[in-house]
């Protein structure tokens, strides 16, 4: 029996590289990969061998017979995506492995003349982490991992939803990196700030690794978006998910209604955890002020607001169809507009709408407050943008227009998920437009042995295994400089660096 990928996929590509019959695509090689919401197990090639599910970071990869639930719909979707010609490859005739492996390759290794580089890695999140991981197992670096925070793990720690346990999963995979004996870890030592500074870190180190993500919010642009009540909803995931920078007491879930503004994975999540019933959560890594607040919590309603039409939406198709599967909880497509609707009847047995065909489709009347019933929904408001946050010491509703016409949803509370991007370095240099440090495969424009990885690198896209071929493309670079010499000698020792986290750290 076959294996089939499932939701919690991240993509990193882990399960290709030790697949023996090339069952697994898109492949980081085919233009595909890096798009597509998933890779998928051909059902047809797959030898139930297993090594995929042995090496998955994520325990996203199960054999097809054990699939229960919510799950099943996997193996369909693994089978489809193969139904076209165009993703089964061609297999040789003969041979009893049919993985056509190339010719083998060391461009990650220094030569065995050339010294341990000392390279400083700024974030311990997926990013920083991948090349942390690329630099230990292929040359003899020498790495300081430093995180501004007192403990590490970046976004798999504090930007995953704690109900998604498998995909924080990734971090174990990084944990051992974190006790290599080549691995100095600085925790609660800022770059910038007060901290330390880039300049201070590039005379210490051969080469910076900046990975420090995406932390801002993007903005609404429209009136009232900073009234209290109307917050971030990444900020709500790192409340839930216990981060120091937000305060136990940051929410109060006393209203009835909740608007989510946007359509990406976040804003479902968001959603996801405000509906879910404390005894599905009970046993998570949910901090625990977030568990006794959601316990306390009279929220019924979570509107997803979304500017664009179903089959434009954000969020991934796996996401989507966890939704279908919470107990208690009721889908409910706003059906306000006829374009809507016309989307989700015309979409294809492989687009994200089509999920929504099943789901009930009302006019809602947004007059009244949400049904008594004890049962809690989530309305997915499709061609909506907001124009306004109403209220006058704290959020009332939201005025939103589309081109069926202008509504005022009530609400108590507004989650802005419409996206992250980068905030400027001190020492880096930085370009609004685009909320990334400008740079080339990695190297940062102007300044020789600075480098950068994840979201400050390519803007705020791609999920946690994206991360991996970004860092490959990044160390590739630190080290073809390394052995051109075009990396500039540190003037500061190991032991002076080690004395000055001290002094700066927290």
């Amino acid at each position: 029996m076959a294996f089939a990928i499932t939701q919690t996929c991240c993509s990193d590509a882990t399960c290709v590289s030790v697949c023996p019959v090339n069952c697994i695509h898109p492949t980081p090689e085919e233009r595909a990969f890096g798009s597509m919401e998933m890779l998928h197990i051909d059902p047809k090639s797959c030898i139930d061998c297993g090594a995929c599910a042995d090496a998955c970071p994520v325990d996203a990869i199960f054999p097809v017979e054990r699939l229960t639930g919510g799950q099943r719909e996997y193996a369909r979707i693994n089978a489809a995506y193969y139904e076209g010609e165009e993703h089964r490859p061609e297999q040789p005739v003969r041979g009893p492995v049919f993985h056509d492996w190339g010719a083998p390759s060391f461009d990650r290794v220094l030569p065995p003349d050339f010294g341990p580089l000392r390279v400083a890695v700024v974030g311990t999140g997926p990013a920083g982490m991948y090349a942390a991981r690329d630099l230990l197992l292929h040359t003899p670096a020498e790495v300081t991992l430093i995180d501004r925070l007192p403990v590490a793990g970046g976004l798999v720690r504090y930007g995953v939803a704690p109900d998604h346990p498998s995909t924080k999963k990734a971090g174990e995979s990084f944990a051992r990196f974190l006790t290599h004996p080549r691995v100095r870890l600085c925790l609660g030592l800022e770059v910038g700030d007060g901290g330390i500074t880039a300049d201070e870190l590039a005379a210490h180190h051969d080469a910076v690794i900046y990975a420090v993500g995406a932390p801002e919010a993007r903005r609404l642009g429209v009136p009232g978006e900073d009234r209290p009540g109307s917050v971030a909803a990444s900020e709500f995931v790192a409340w839930c998910n216990g981060h120091p920078d937000v305060a136990p007491d940051a929410f109060e879930l006393s209203a009835d209604r909740v608007v989510v503004v946007g359509n990406g994975n976040v804003a479902l999540d968001a959603a996801r955890l405000l509906v879910s019933g404390p005894a599905t959560l009970q046993g998570t890594p949910i901090a625990a002020h977030a568990l006794a607040e959601l316990r306390r919590s009279k929220v019924r309603e979570v509107v997803v607001l979304g500017r664009r039409g179903p089959q434009h939406a954000a969020y991934t198709r796996p996401e989507l169809l966890a939704l279908r599967h919470l107990s208690g909880v009721d889908l409910l497509v706003d059906d306000h507009d006829p374009a809507v609707g016309a989307a989700i009847d015309g979409a294809a047995d492989q687009d994200k709408a089509a999920v929504l065909k099943d789901v009930r489709r009302e006019a809602v009347d947004w007059s009244l407050p949400p049904a008594a019933d004890g049962r809690r929904r989530i309305v997915f408001r499709f061609l909506s943008a907001p124009a306004e946050v109403r209220g006058e010491e704290s959020v009332r509703a939201v005025r939103v227009t589309g081109a069926a016409g202008e509504a005022e949803i009530p609400a108590g509370t507004v989650l802005r998920a419409v996206g992250h991007r980068g905030t400027p370095l001190d020492g880096l240099p930085f370009d609004g437009s685009t909320g990334t440090v400008p740079n080339d495969r990695g190297r940062v424009t102007g300044r020789p042995g600075a480098y950068v990885v994840g979201w400050i690198k390519r803007g705020a896209s791609g999920g946690i295994g994206a991360n991996r071929v970004c860092a490959t493309e990044t160390v590739g670079s630190l080290l073809d400089d390394a052995t051109s010499g075009r990396l500039p000698a540190p003037t500061g020792s190991a032991r002076s660096f080690r004395r000055l986290a001290r002094r700066r750290g927290r």
